[in-house]
């Protein structure tokens, strides 16, 4: 990936929106790896800017493919930031897990922790030092609306579903860990799923953050952003 195929969805003095590919990082401490900080500042370089500012607001899992907003001045990213914190982010995702739920639509609550030394997170009782709550809706796909090709199905193996995610909390690997928590692994999730066979480089996370909406730092337009047509 080079800057020139950055996918970039929006751009204005004051934010940019683009679609962070599977397998990239959105912030990376290896200085010989790609990660969308780093493509995006060469991409604003590239475009006249000098000593570009650009500040991460959110992030995705490495795996995970998805559309970001970035900050491209102090304000926006405080405004930005503000909105996240405040719930004012709308975040909704995709996944393919197998098997489906047994509730065709469902919220999941819990108290989450992260393991720093693992970089992992797992479920927890309310009061564990550290834990945060983690909250998420979500419903299921018809199959003529799916995101994910599904699989082929083993004779007898469970029937896998697509799902569509509202996250409410931006927790550590949240949908990984909560949808694992209720027998329902993503398909490709070789760190929360046992069943999950080990790949050799990036597996193939069936999990997509497909759409966004936030309201313009400036403007103050209501901005949403889709991958789905």
């Amino acid at each position: 990936m080079n800057p020139q195929s950055l996918d970039i969805l929006y751009e204005d003095r004051h934010i940019l929106v683009c679609v962070k590919p599977s397998g990239t990082a959105t912030q990376s401490k290896n200085v010989k790896s790609q990660d969308m900080e780093s493509l995006i500042k060469n991409h604003l370089k590239i475009n006249g800017s000098s000593n570009p500012y650009l500040a991460i607001v959110h992030r995705l899992d490495q795996p995970v493919k998805g559309i970001m907003v970035f900050a491209k001045t102090p304000f926006a990213a405080k405004e930005l930031n503000r909105e996240l914190q405040t719930g004012g982010f709308g975040k909704y995702y995709r996944a393919l897990v197998c098997p489906a739920p047994a509730k065709p639509r469902g919220i999941l609550k819990n108290f989450m922790v992260k393991d720093a030394k693992t970089n992992t997170s797992r479920i927890c009782r309310e009061g564990t030092p550290g834990a945060k709550e983690a909250k998420l809706t979500y419903e299921t796909v018809p199959e003529n609306q799916h995101y994910f090709s599904l699989p082929g199905e083993a004779p007898g193996a469970p029937a896998p579903a697509e799902l569509d995610i509202r996250l409410h909390t931006g927790r550590h690997h949240q949908i990984r860990v909560q949808l694992a928590r209720i027998g329902c692994p993503i398909i490709g999730d070789t760190k929360y799923n046992p069943e999950a066979s080990v790949q050799t480089g990036w597996q193939e996370l069936k999990l997509c953050s497909y759409r966004l909406e936030f309201t313009h730092p400036k403007t103050k337009k209501r901005m949403k952003f889709c991958l789905l047509s």
